[in-house]
C-alpha cells in the first residue's frame, strides 16, 4: 500500500455532485432535485482495490456510472491519469474509454441473448478500431476464456448456455479484452451463489496481480469488502462518511452509520456475537430529494449532538488517523470489531 501512494492516483475524484431531476405538474416542469452523488472526493491508485460501501440508495452505482460517462455530473471533476473527464472532447474520451470498465451486477441480463461468447468479447474490438488486428481476434478470444477459466470450446455457445457465475466470468473476459487500467465492478458478485463469489473474487486478485489492474469494488456486502479491499469508503445518503484502509475501517471506525453497518455482518464465531455490541439502526433513511440539515446521519444517531443538526461535518483526517465525516471521530472504545485482522 505505501509505495502506490508515492504515486500519482489513477483516478482522483473531486467534489462529485450528480443529481436528477423531479418534475412534476401538468408540463412537467421541474420542481426539484435529487442529489444522489453529494461533494463526493476519493482517488484510487495503480494496483488498488478500493471498496465502496452503503445501503442501497446511497448513491454508490451514480457514482460509478458517473465516472464512466453514463450520467452527466452536475459539478465536480473526475480526474485519469490527469485528464479531466468532466471537462475533455468526445474523440479523447472515447480513446480513453477502452481504459475504464464496468463489470455489471446481474451478469445474464447484461450479456446480449443473441450472440455468442465469441461475437459479445469481439465486440470490443470491433467498436473500437485500432486496438487488435482482426486476424487475432480468434486468438484473443481463447487466450481471454482461458484466462478467466472458461472452457474455450464453448466459445460458440450463447449466454443463456451458461450458469451465472459462468456468465460473470464472460462478463469479465469481456472487460478485459480492451486491457483496461481500471474496472469497477458495480455489486459484480452480489446475485452469485457464496461458494461462486469466491471464485470470481479469486479471480479478480489473480488477474489484479497479473495485469495490475486498479479496482473500484462497489459493494453492500462488507465481509467480501474486507477480503478483497485495500481501503475503503463508507457512503451515507449520497455523501462520504469515512475512509480508510482496511484494517481501521473494520476494526477502529469512527462513524456510527460504519459501526451499525459493521455490526450487522454475520460471524461464525457464537461467542463474538455475545460479545460485540449490536447497533441497531432505528427511523427511515430521510428522502435524498429533501435531506436533514447538518449531519445528514443525525436522524439515525444515538449520539447526535445540538452541533449535529447545526453544522455538516466535514470529511477530515482525525485524531484516528483516518478520514471521518463527524464532529467527535474518536475510536469508540465500547465498539468490538466484527472481524480481527488477518493476512490478506
Amino acid at each position: 500500500m505505501d509505495n502506490l501512494k508515492e504515486d500519482n492516483p489513477i483516478l482522483e475524484v473531486k467534489n462529485l455532485v450528480t443529481s436528477f431531476p423531479i418534475k412534476g405538474g401538468v408540463f412537467k416542469k421541474k420542481v426539484g432535485e435529487v442529489q444522489a452523488v453529494s461533494e463526493v472526493s476519493f482517488n484510487i491508485y495503480s494496483g488498488e482495490t478500493v471498496g465502496l460501501v452503503g445501503e442501497s440508495g446511497c448513491g454508490k452505482s451514480t457514482v460509478a456510472k458517473t465516472i464512466i460517462g453514463l450520467e452527466e455530473p452536475k459539478k465536480g471533476h473526475i480526474y485519469f491519469e490527469g485528464h479531466d473527464l468532466t471537462n475533455i472532447t468526445h474523440k479523447k474520451m472515447r480513446s480513453l474509454r477502452k481504459d475504464v470498465q464496468l463489470i455489471f451486477q446481474d451478469p445474464v441480463s447484461s450479456l446480449h441473448p443473441k450472440m455468442t461468447v465469441k461475437e459479445i468479447i469481439q465486440e470490443s474490438w470491433k467498436n473500437n478500431p485500432g486496438t487488435l488486428e482482426r486476424k487475432f481476434w480468434d486468438k484473443e478470444v481463447i487466450k481471454l476464456m482461458e484466462l478467466v477459466g472458461l472452457n474455450p470450446d464453448s466459445r460458440n455457445n450463447y449466454p443463456h448456455q451458461f450458469s451465472g457465475g459462468q456468465a460473470q466470468r464472460i462478463n469479465i473476459a469481456r472487460a478485459l479484452a480492451l486491457r483496461p487500467k481500471l474496472l469497477i465492478c458495480d455489486e459484480s458478485v452480489s446475485a452469485l451463489d457464496v461458494s461462486i463469489q469466491a471464485q470470481i473474487i479469486n479471480l479478480l486478485q489473480d488477474l489484479q496481480k497479473e495485469l495490475v489492474i486498479s479496482y473500484l469494488f462497489i459493494s453492500h456486502d462488507l465481509s467480501v469488502v474486507r477480503h478483497i479491499c485495500d481501503r475503503v469508503a463508507v457512503m451515507y445518503l449520497g455523501k462520504l462518511v469515512e475512509i480508510g484502509d482496511r484494517k481501521d475501517i473494520f476494526q477502529e471506525p469512527t462513524h456510527p452509520y460504519t459501526q451499525a453497518l459493521l455490526s450487522a455482518i454475520p460471524t461464525p464465531n457464537p461467542w463474538d456475537i455475545i460479545k460485540r455490541k449490536e447497533v441497531v439502526l432505528e427511523g427511515d433513511l430521510p428522502s435524498p430529494a429533501n435531506p436533514p440539515s447538518g449531519c445528514r446521519f443525525r436522524t439515525r444517531c444515538w449520539k447526535a449532538q445540538d452541533i449535529c443538526k447545526k453544522e455538516e461535518p466535514e470529511l477530515l483526517t482525525r485524531s484516528c488517523g483516518h478520514l471521518s465525516a463527524r464532529h467527535f471521530a474518536e475510536v469508540d472504545k465500547t465498539y468490538i470489531p466484527t472481524f480481527r485482522e488477518t493476512t490478506k
